[in-house]
């Protein structure tokens, strides 16, 4: 059985990654925040949830290791955590850059890496950050400075890791979504055609999609998903 580690599983994202591989006969390990308000119902001998503070890097690479100690390899890692905040660059402080750079990117390495070292161990892995139209285009981050920078790192973090990779099926793949229709997002945007959205579950299943033998060429992506929008 293959083993997946999803965080950030009790997010609309996560949660649809999380079915989707549990579906798909994996073994999934949803990790939640400390004290995370939201309840995840998913009944499954299959899944195992983990709170981890990922902000805390040596709480991460515990994590990771104590996860390759007990079922000795993890073939997929979905980081979905992440958070977003306006502000232009007369308004935006290095502090609020600092704490979009925790949130955004942080959480993302300090499971990224000791899982990345293990896939080259392994000479095998998939690994998926998320990032965003901002991060991969500064023109797209006015109006929200520290989001935009905070989610760039994310796309030079895959490159880093696929150079380095090169010569081994270890893949890190960035998934840059648009809109995701989400409760919180329809009653924020009520106006919106909603059909132009992409729907967690799709991200779900091309994830899933790119950790298959059909995908196993592709090397680098950078996975845009923007449906109609």
């Amino acid at each position: 059985m293959k083993t997946a580690i999803v965080t950030g599983s009790s997010g609309n994202m996560g949660q649809a990654v999380v079915r989707k591989f549990l579906a798909e006969g994996y073994r999934v390990i949803g990790t939640i925040a400390p004290n995370d308000p939201v309840q995840i119902n998913i009944e499954d001998v299959n899944f195992e949830k983990a709170e981890i503070d990922l902000m805390s890097e040596e709480d991460a690479e515990k994590f990771v290791a104590s996860m390759v100690s007990k079922y000795g390899t993890i073939h997929s890692v979905v980081l979905t955590v992440g958070g977003f905040v306006m502000g232009k660059i007369a308004d935006t402080k290095t502090s609020d850059i600092a704490k979009q750079y925790q949130l955004n990117f942080e959480t993302a390495y300090n499971i990224a890496r000791p899982a990345f070292a293990h896939m080259m161990e392994k000479k095998s892995g998939r690994i998926f950050l998320v990032g965003s139209r901002p991060g991969i285009n500064a023109a797209n981050s006015k109006g929200m400075i520290a989001y935009g920078l905070s989610k760039s790192l994310v796309f030079r973090l895959a490159e880093l890791m696929n150079d380095e990779a090169k010569g081994v099926n270890v893949v890190t793949s960035v998934i840059v979504p648009s809109t995701i229709d989400t409760a919180p997002n329809r009653a924020s945007m009520p106006d919106a055609d909603f059909n132009n959205w992409i729907k967690p579950e799709a991200i779900a299943d091309i994830i899933h999609f790119y950790c298959t033998d059909a995908a196993d060429v592709l090397r680098e992506p950078v996975i845009k998903l923007y449906n109609k929008s």
